[in-house]
C-alpha cells in the first residue's frame, strides 16, 4: 500500500483572475493543445503542465501503474498568492479547495485533501480552515515557508513561521486537527540566482530549513504541542545542517535561545528511539540521504512524497524506498503507507476493502 503525501493539483479552467480581481500578477492557464496547457503569469511563461495535474481519471491510471493507492491533494504553490488582497485570496483560495472538494466526493477512496489558505489574513485564514475541516472533509492544509509582503494591507516586511500574527492558524489547526504540510515558495536569493534552475536546486531547500528552524526557535510547537506538521522535500537542507545549528544555539543562546530554550535536536529522534517531533517527506532523490532521514527521524515520521506530477519529483513514487534491500519491511511499509496515514489523522479502513 502507498499514500502519497505530496502532490499538487489545479483546475482544468478558472476564471482570468487579473480580470476578474483588477490587478496583475496571478496565474492563467493557456490551453494550447489537446492535454496540455501553459501556466502564464501575464505573458510570461511560468510552467508547462499535462493532463495529469487536472484529470483525476488520469492522475487514477498513473496511480494504477505505479501502484499508488492513495494521492494527498494540494494546490501548486504558486497559486497561494501571499502577496495579493486578503478578500482576492480568500475567493481563490475557495475556488481552489472547492475545485479538491468534489474529486474527493467523487473518489473517496483515492484521494485526501490539504487545503490552501489566505495566509496573509490569518483570521480568514482561519475560518476557511475551519469550512475546508467541518465541511468539505479535508485532513489538513498546505503552506508555504515564509509569508511575503503585502503592499494591499501596507505590510512591508515578511513573516516567517514564528510570527505571532500567524498563531490563529496554527490554534486552528491544533483545534481541528488538520495537518499542516509545509512547501517552499517565493525562494530566498531568486534574484540572485536566476540561472540553472538555482532557485529550485538551492533556494528550495534552504526556505524549507529556514521554515523548520523558525518554527523550532520561535516555539511554535511548544505552545502548539499536539500540531501536527510536515515538510516537503526531506526537510530541505535542515536535516543535513543540524550540527550547525544545534552549534548556534548552544554557542549563542542569546540570539537562538530567545524565545524558546529547546535544544534544535531535541525535536529530532532520541537516543531511546522516540521518533522526530515533525515529519518530512521522503523525496530526497538518494538512498544514503533516505537512510540519514531514517537515523533522524526515525521512520514514523518519514512519509512518501513524490512530487507529482513534477520533473523534480519522484517519476515512480516510492521506487527509491523499495529498491533499498536493507530496509526492513516493516520500515518501507511504514514509510511508503502507515506514516502518511498517522499524519494525516485517518484510518486505513477508509481506503481498504
Amino acid at each position: 500500500m502507498k499514500i502519497d503525501l505530496h502532490t499538487h493539483i489545479l483546475p482544468e479552467r478558472w476564471p482570468d483572475l487579473d480580470e476578474k480581481y483588477g490587478y496583475a500578477g496571478f496565474i492563467r492557464l493557456e490551453h494550447h493543445k489537446p492535454c496540455c496547457a501553459r501556466m502564464l503569469m501575464g505573458d510570461r511563461f511560468f510552467r508547462e503542465i499535462g493532463d495529469n495535474c487536472w484529470s483525476p481519471g488520469r492522475r487514477i491510471e498513473e496511480c494504477d501503474d505505479a501502484g499508488v493507492n492513495v494521492q494527498v491533494l494540494s494546490t501548486v504553490p504558486v497559486m497561494f498568492s501571499y502577496w495579493a488582497k486578503p478578500e482576492d485570496a480568500l475567493d481563490l483560495s475557495r475556488i481552489l479547495n472547492d475545485h479538491i472538494a468534489e474529486i474527493l466526493r467523487e473518489h473517496p477512496k483515492r484521494f485526501v485533501g490539504l487545503a490552501t489558505l489566505p495566509m496573509q489574513a490569518p483570521d480568514l485564514a482561519a475560518r476557511e480552515l475551519e469550512r475546508c475541516m467541518d465541511d468539505l472533509g479535508f485532513r489538513g492544509i498546505q503552506i508555504g515557508t515564509h509569508i511575503e509582503p503585502n503592499e494591499h494591507v501596507g505590510r512591508k516586511t515578511v513573516w516567517n513561521l514564528s510570527d505571532p500574527a500567524l498563531r490563529p492558524v496554527f490554534a486552528a489547526a491544533e483545534r481541528h486537527g488538520a495537518a499542516v504540510f509545509v512547501h517552499p515558495w517565493d525562494m530566498m536569493g531568486k534574484d540572485r540566482m536566476p540561472d540553472y534552475w538555482l532557485p529550485w536546486l538551492v533556494g528550495m531547500p534552504a526556505e524549507t530549513s529556514l521554515a523548520i528552524c523558525s518554527m523550532i526557535f520561535g516555539g511554535v510547537l511548544e505552545r502548539f504541542p499536539k500540531l501536527r506538521v510536515a515538510f516537503a522535500h526531506g526537510g530541505g537542507a535542515f536535516p543535513g545542517t543540524i550540527g550547525r545549528i544545534e552549534h548556534g544555539y548552544n554557542v549563542r543562546p542569546d540570539l537562538c535561545a530567545a524565545d524558546n530554550d529547546v535544544n534544535p535536536r531535541a525535536y529530532l529522534r532520541q537516543p531511546d528511539g522516540t521518533p522526530a517531533r515533525f515529519y518530512v517527506d521522503s523525496l530526497v532523490h538518494d538512498a544514503d540521504a533516505l537512510r540519514y532521514l531514517i537515523a533522524q527521524f526515525g521512520a514514523e515520521r518519514i512519509a512518501l512524497g513524490s512530487d507529482y506530477p513534477f520533473p523534480l519529483g519522484e517519476a515512480c513514487p516510492g521506487k527509491l524506498v523499495e529498491s533499498m534491500q536493507d530496509l526492513t519491511e516493516e520500515t518501507r511499509r511504514q514509510i511508503l503507507w502507515t506514516t502518511g496515514l498517522e499524519f494525516l489523522g485517518v484510518r486505513e479502513g477508509l481506503f481498504v476493502g
